[in-house]
This record gives structure tokens, sequence and C-alpha cells, in this order.
């Protein structure tokens, strides 16, 4: 963990996000249900094992709430998600709904015979998510917290005070976040600047 905590970190683009939840696809149930878990990770910006902890009744989905039990140091906490991934969330619970599985089970449960309702493993999904970028024709390192940096360089970007974006991703102070952002700056800064043609 703490090499890759020293690699560059990755943003993905709102388009790269979308091509990676249509990779999963929307005929099998873990297709569907992991198109749910990029949009979770993306839409709220949450850690993987705060996405995987969560049961249906910490989804308001009335209110776009997302109660986070048992966050980074064991923390509560509250925070919303984007409405278009919103909506894919619910496809899966509704499909999941009709799988069988009860409210006790967590939302992005195992489907497989020897996992049927298990939380999934986050081993699985850290797999999974490079093989469904590699599918969907990205060309940069795919891991999960990539999501986390995307929604939260998106909210920099449109202007989202750091007490807003801090709250969301649920850091312990304002301090952490500000320094959370400047480390994903360089990277929105280069493609910034190589979006720009002025020879052309």
């Amino acid at each position: 963990m703490k090499n890759s905590l020293k690699r560059p970190p990755e943003v993905y683009s709102p388009e790269e996000i979308k091509r990676m939840i249509q990779a999963c696809g929307r005929k099998s149930p873990s297709g569907i249900r992991n198109a749910a878990l990029v949009s979770m990770l993306y839409g709220a910006g949450l850690r993987i094992s705060e996405a995987l902890s969560l049961i249906p009744s910490d989804i308001d989905l009335g209110k776009g709430l997302i109660r986070i039990r048992h966050g980074k140091g064991d923390k509560y906490r509250t925070c919303g998600i984007s409405p278009d991934c919103e909506a894919v969330l619910v496809i899966w619970l509704e499909r999941r709904k009709a799988l069988g599985f009860s409210g006790r089970s967590p939302i992005f449960c195992g489907i497989s015979k020897n996992a049927w309702g298990t939380s999934l493993k986050d081993a699985y999904f850290r797999v999974a998510l490079p093989r469904i970028g590699r599918k969907a024709g990205i060309d940069k390192r795919i891991h999960c917290h990539g999501l986390r940096h995307s929604m939260a360089t998106e909210l920099s970007k449109e202007g989202v005070n750091l007490a807003t974006i801090s709250a969301q991703l649920g850091h312990s102070s304002i301090a952490i976040t500000d320094r959370y952002i400047k480390r994903i700056a360089p990277v929105e800064l280069a493609n910034t600047m190589r979006s720009r043609n002025r020879l052309g």
C-alpha cells in the first residue's frame, strides 16, 4: 500500500468514467453490480472499504444521501452522491432485490455460489477494475482511489469550497484536503496544458 501512494495520482475524465461503467455491461448481475460500484466510488468519492461495507438502509435515494458507518478511523459521516451515478446504483439495487438478497446483506455482495450474499472482497475489485479500464480502452493506471481523485478534482475545478470537499471525502481536517487537492493538481495542470495547441 505504501508503494502505491508514491505513484503519481490518476485522474479520469467524466467521459472515461462513463466508458468504464459501460464496459461493465448491463446484462450479467456481476456487470450491473460492478457498474454500480464504479459509480459509487466516483459519484460519492468513497474509499473502497467504505463502499463495500454499505447496506441498503445506508442509502437514502430520496435525498441522495449515503451514511458511512465505518469510515477511516472508524468515523461516521453522511455524504452525497451525484444523481447520474445514483441512477446507475438504482439499477443494481433493483436487480439485487430480484435476486432475493435481503436488506441485511451488503449492497455490493457476492453472487457466486460460494460467496452468495457475503460482502464483496476489495481484492476482487482491485483486480477487476483495471480489467474494466482496459476493456474501456483507457490507457492509464486504473485503480479504486483514482475514482476518488477524479471526484475531488472535479469538485475543486467547479469552485466547491475545501470544507465541503473535506466533509464529502471524510478527511479529518481541511488541511489534509488541501494537501490532497494540491497533490492531484499537477496532473490536472499537465492535462490542461496538453489540451492547448497554440501553434496548430
